[in-house]
C-alpha cells in the first residue's frame, strides 16, 4: 500500500511556474497522468494558459472562478471543471481561499484509453497466442479454531 500526503505542511510555497499566491503539491506523476494538490490564498490565481493535455481541476473546499475558453465561471467546492487539451484555461479566487485537486491526463483526450478503462478487450479464440483455457480449481477448506482468530474474531 501507498500513502500519498498532501495538505497544509507539505505544499511547495509558491506553487507552479506563473502561479500568484498559489501553494502546491504534486501527489503523483508519471506517464499517464500529474495529479497535484493546489491552495489558492484570497487573490491567488493561475494565469490563463493552454496545453496539450487535458485536464480536470476538482474544487475541494472553497471557491473562486475559472477560464475555459473565453467563458469565466463560478466554481465551488464539489465541482469539477474539464480544461480541454488546446485550449486556454485558468483560475482565480477573489474573497475567499479555494483548495483544489489538478489532474493532468497525458494527450488531449483518453481515445487510447478509453478501450481500456471500459474494460473492453480482444476475444482470443482457442489456440490463439496468449489464449488460456479455463481453470477448474478450488480453495482447500480451512479450520480455523477459536485460537487462531484475533479478538474481532477474524482468522490470525
Amino acid at each position: 500500500m501507498e500513502i500519498r500526503r498532501f495538505g497544509v505542511g507539505t505544499r511547495r510555497p509558491g506553487g507552479p511556474a506563473g502561479t500568484v499566491a498559489v501553494d502546491g503539491v504534486v501527489i503523483h506523476s508519471d506517464v499517464r497522468a500529474t495529479i497535484s494538490e493546489l491552495a489558492f490564498a484570497k487573490g491567488g490565481s493561475i494565469p490563463a494558459h493552454d496545453s496539450s493535455n487535458s485536464a480536470w481541476f476538482i474544487v475541494i473546499e472553497g471557491g473562486g472562478y475559472v477560464l475555459v475558453g473565453e467563458e469565466e465561471r463560478r466554481v465551488a467546492a464539489g465541482e469539477a471543471v474539464l480544461w480541454p487539451a488546446g485550449v486556454l484555461h485558468g483560475a482565480r479566487t477573489e474573497y475567499s481561499p479555494m483548495r483544489a485537486i489538478a489532474v493532468e491526463l497525458a494527450g488531449a483526450d483518453d481515445s487510447e484509453m478509453r478501450a481500456v478503462l471500459e474494460g473492453v478487450a480482444k476475444r482470443l479464440g482457442p489456440g490463439e497466442a496468449g489464449a488460456v483455457e479455463k481453470g477448474v480449481g478450488h480453495l482447500v477448506p480451512r479450520d480455523a479454531t477459536s485460537d487462531e482468530r484475533d479478538a474481532e474474531g477474524e482468522p490470525a
